[in-house]
């Protein structure tokens, strides 16, 4: 059975396939905007292909996948026996008045999809790795069964303290996009002054910058060890989300939800370089 999952991903895709005894094909997003190439993807369906992963916001360039691409892909795979994870742990960090497209809020994706979140993401404890999946009944009664010996339960008292959390502070997820914002804001309105280029991204807590101008010499894993050992910025090469990088791609993922005084030093460390 074949799994697609669209590259640049999140690193835990294609292990999890593969230790299920799968086969992930690999599908790359569009260079520069990180959308869905359709063309690719429907000359990677196969008699075989079983899911279709996708992620929005997407981890690692902030991209968000609008809801006439849900409507897309419910066409595409319609008359074929494919199910569909969407992994949404970013759904409450959505940027600029732009809205999170939900697989939960598409009628006809719902039917066939399990969709997974992050109470870790959403209220600030991602040591906690407390998250949750929804799906149609039917297949959520399939999922317990592999959930029993993959994780057997979740942590109780995480979980009270979140539930007991979000009975008291209702309003936090109405909040968390303008907190994040503010981040984001402050951080790429002092890297305006550098010589990376970018667009800020529409989503998540990561922000991609384009380093060609500084050091085109150094492909990325090179260049995270070079600012981390040189310039005291801790950075992640790109190409190791994906199978088969882009040749000369010069992109690295920045970090930005930290305190005001940590993103002023590294923009200003940043800016030095």
């Amino acid at each position: 059975d074949e799994v697609i999952v669209f590259d640049p991903c999140y690193d835990s895709y294609a292990p999890s396939v593969e230790l299920a005894g799968g086969r992930t094909v690999h599908v790359q997003l569009k260079d520069g905007d990180f959308a869905i190439d359709w063309e690719k993807l429907s000359a990677a369906l196969s008699p075989r292909t079983r899911m279709i992963v996708i992620n929005t916001p997407h981890n690692p360039s902030g991209a968000l996948i609008t809801g006439d691409e849900l409507d897309r892909l419910a066409a595409l795979i319609r008359d074929r026996d494919i199910y569909v994870l969407s992994d949404e742990v970013y759904e409450h960090l959505v940027f600029d008045g732009l809205q999170h497209a939900s697989v939960l809020a598409h009628d006809e994706l719902y039917q066939r999809a399990f969709v997974v979140s992050s109470f870790g993401k959403t209220y600030h404890v991602t040591g906690w790795k407390t998250g949750y999946l929804v799906a149609p009944p039917a297949l959520t009664a399939e999922a317990r069964k592999i959930h029993q010996f993959v994780a057997f339960c979740g942590v109780t008292p995480l979980q009270w303290a979140l539930a007991d959390f979000m009975a008291a502070h209702p309003e936090h997820v109405e909040e968390l996009p303008a907190f994040y914002q503010a981040k984001r804001d402050y951080f790429c309105d002092r890297l305006e002054a550098s010589r990376f280029t970018f667009t800020r991204a529409s989503g998540t807590y990561f922000q991609l910058v384009d380093y060609s101008q500084i050091r085109p010499d150094l492909n990325d894993v090179d260049m995270s060890l070079w600012m981390t050992r040189e310039h005291g910025v801790a950075s992640i090469p790109i190409s190791v989300f994906y199978q088969s990088p882009p040749e000369g791609q010069r992109l690295i993922r920045l970090c930005f939800p930290k305190r005001e005084e940590t993103l002023r030093l590294a923009a200003e460390k940043l800016c030095a370089i």
